[in-house]
């Protein structure tokens, strides 16, 4: 069953996160994975959050594709390029 992850970035270097952005979508295609929808103009629409920089929303086909993609041990690099610039939390829904 289709699965999907919220990834919240606090960012504090935003070149390494610009690198990251440039393999991303490669990173994630090669678990099944796509970027639904990135955006860091978040708005609070209810409620009082404290909220991160950047947020996306990514598709995964199942739980065990997402978690094949944060476990692959040839992605690691693309994975610490994210957790260098800032941040990151990561929840399957």
């Amino acid at each position: 069953m289709t699965t999907h992850a919220v990834v919240m970035l606090r960012v504090t270097n935003p070149e390494s996160l610009g690198q990251y952005r440039d393999k991303a979508t490669d990173a994630l295609a090669r678990h099944g994975g796509e970027v639904v929808q990135a955006s860091p103009e978040l708005a609070v629409i209810e409620g009082a959050p404290v909220l991160p920089d950047a947020m996306a929303i990514v598709r995964f086909p199942d739980r065990a594709a997402a978690q094949a993609w944060i476990g692959d041990p040839d992605l690691q690099s693309v994975h610490d390029l994210r957790r260098g610039s800032g941040t990151s939390d990561i929840i399957l829904l």
